[in-house]
């Protein structure tokens, strides 16, 4: 499937940039001196989106070409490790608009063994672009690869944006494939976007990873980045742009427009991927083998449908890889988020998974009908990326063919999109059903969901106006209640559930007021734990 080690690549050589301060640099200022400043740029030439787009749809029209990497960058390359790339940095004073006032500063990435293939970098200005070229000599290098092993046709990894006003610090980091990352309002990477995901989950064919070939990067007059880009693959290719607001502190945001034109034909095409790693929460706690109690990028998958309803879908680590399917008309948005914010249940002081980013999909325009799909696939670490989730239709796109697609994303801090009169989950836990006290059944399993938020904190158990709305498919529900959290504003949920054996078990359950909803909808598919 693509998902799990595809990005694993991405997310260790970005650690490891973040660990060796490859943007910002460990270079002296005495030595920064003594070295010219800013990075050779080509001549300029005029550009445009609608160029972008052409170039894309005319690729479409020719044979794949993969890129060429000479037998010599490929030794090379195969040398820089995780360790090895540690000790390249690049130098800081020559960054793309280091000194311009209101433009975000520019950091190339080095090539590596994760990211052998070569991207174009351009800066555009008043509607004329330069190609940035590359420059071994703008990197220093420590370890036993120097600038000198470099063969001429290597090039750049790919780019971080910088904050303006502290350098060592950046909040945006494109490289490898189609992925990028921010490192949203608590500056804290996490999980990763995607430009487009081709082929995925199918079992009879593997997923294809299409890759940024070339970037054009223009400062925005609000202080932000729009980001233009190029794609390319066997079955497609793609012209993207992404337009950056400016960093805040409360979500950072994206407006996308991609155009995809289709050399081969595509089975299944994912809108908006995105890509997360889940391990172990107060869900599946039986899963723990660490001794912190949490370690995840996201706890949840959040959506937004066209009639309006909110769901809610705790993340797994399930034992088998699994594909959940959300169908909808026009939908109002989704997202990966990361609700749980507390320190205590992470006491993480090194990667800080309390403050990793929530991104949240907005569409625009009307996406009509299709579905959007939770992949969940079995993992032992951390280390590895195990859940997709994008927008995808039944439609299987045929060879010659053009899709546009729009949507905002918000990379956030907040648990929950333009809903703050709605009621929302803030933990799922499980344990035996039955009551304590008394001899346990031997099968069952008893949930507890905590809901938090909305009207609930106006609510008094001894009103008796709350009640719980529990469904399940293939199984028997029992013990079901409601009641406030003594002492807390917030509302718990109990039931167990009994499966019949008969497929799969599909929960779903909310609170509410008579015929009011209160809550979002809590759906879940039921797995045995054992305890």
């Amino acid at each position: 499937m693509g998902v799990n080690t595809e990005r694993r690549k991405f997310i260790g050589y970005m650690g490891a940039a973040v660990a060796a301060g490859l943007i910002p640099g460990g270079v002296s200022r005495a030595f920064a001196a003594e070295r010219s400043t800013g990075l050779p740029r080509g001549e300029k030439k005029p550009f445009s989106f609608e160029g972008v787009i052409g170039w894309a749809r005319e690729q479409a029209k020719k044979p794949y070409q993969p890129p060429v990497i000479s037998d010599a960058l490929k030794n090379v390359l195969s040398r820089i490790d995780y360790d090895a790339y540690q000790k390249i940095r690049f130098d800081t004073d020559k960054a793309l608009w280091l000194h311009q006032e209101g433009v975000p500063p520019i950091a190339p990435f080095h090539q590596n063994r994760g990211t052998q293939e070569k991207v174009r970098l351009y800066t555009v200005e008043n509607g004329q672009a330069q190609e940035v070229e590359y420059d071994p000599s703008a990197f220093t290098y420590k370890g036993d690869i120097q600038a000198g092993d470099m063969p001429g046709d290597a090039g750049w990894g790919g780019f971080r944006a910088l904050y303006e006003k502290d350098h060592s610090r950046d909040w945006l980091a494109f490289m490898g494939a189609s992925y990028f990352r921010c490192a949203g309002p608590q500056d804290q990477y996490g999980l990763s976007a995607r430009a487009v995901a081709v082929n995925i989950v199918l079992h009879d064919q593997p997923e294809e990873f299409p890759r940024f070939t070339e970037f054009w990067l223009e400062p925005a007059q609000d202080g932000g980045l729009h980001i233009y880009a190029l794609l390319d693959s066997p079955s497609l290719t793609g012209a993207m742009k992404i337009a950056c607001q400016k960093p805040n502190d409360t979500d950072i945001v994206m407006d996308v427009t991609v155009r995809f034109f289709t050399r081969q034909a595509i089975r299944r095409l994912g809108i908006a991927p995105l890509t997360s790693m889940f391990w172990f929460s107060e869900t599946n706690r039986d899963e723990a083998v660490d001794w912190r109690p949490e370690i995840h990028d996201n706890d949840g998958l959040a959506l937004w449908t066209g009639t309006g309803e909110r769901l809610w879908r705790p993340l797994d680590n399930p034992k088998h890889t699994r594909t959940s399917s959300f169908v909808d008309q026009s939908p109002k948005g989704f997202g990966l988020m990361q609700r749980d914010r507390s320190f205590a249940n992470y006491q993480d002081d090194g990667v800080f998974y309390d403050r990793r980013p929530s991104l949240w999909i907005e569409p625009k325009g009307d996406w009509n009908k299709g579905m959007v799909q939770l992949l969940e696939i079995p993992t032992d670490d951390e280390i590895h990326d195990n859940i997709g989730a994008y927008w995808t239709t039944d439609e299987e796109i045929p060879a010659g063919e053009e899709r546009a697609w729009q949507y905002r994303m918000h990379w956030m801090k907040a648990d929950m999109f333009g809903a703050a009169n709605v009621g929302h989950t803030i933990a799922t836990r499980t344990g035996r059903a039955g009551v304590p006290g008394q001899k346990r059944p031997d099968t069952g399993l008893k949930y507890a969901i905590d809901f938090a938020g909305g009207d609930l904190a106006s609510y008094k158990t001894e009103d008796k106006k709350i009640t719980a709305d529990v469904s399940a498919s293939n199984a028997a529900i029992q013990n079901a209640y409601c009641l406030r959290v003594v002492g807390q504003d917030y509302w718990r949920l109990v039931f167990d559930v009994f499966p019949d054996g008969n497929g799969p078990v599909n929960l779903r359950a909310s609170l509410k007021d008579g015929d009011r909803q209160l809550t979002e909808s809590w759906v879940f598919e039921h797995r045995e734990h054992h305890f």
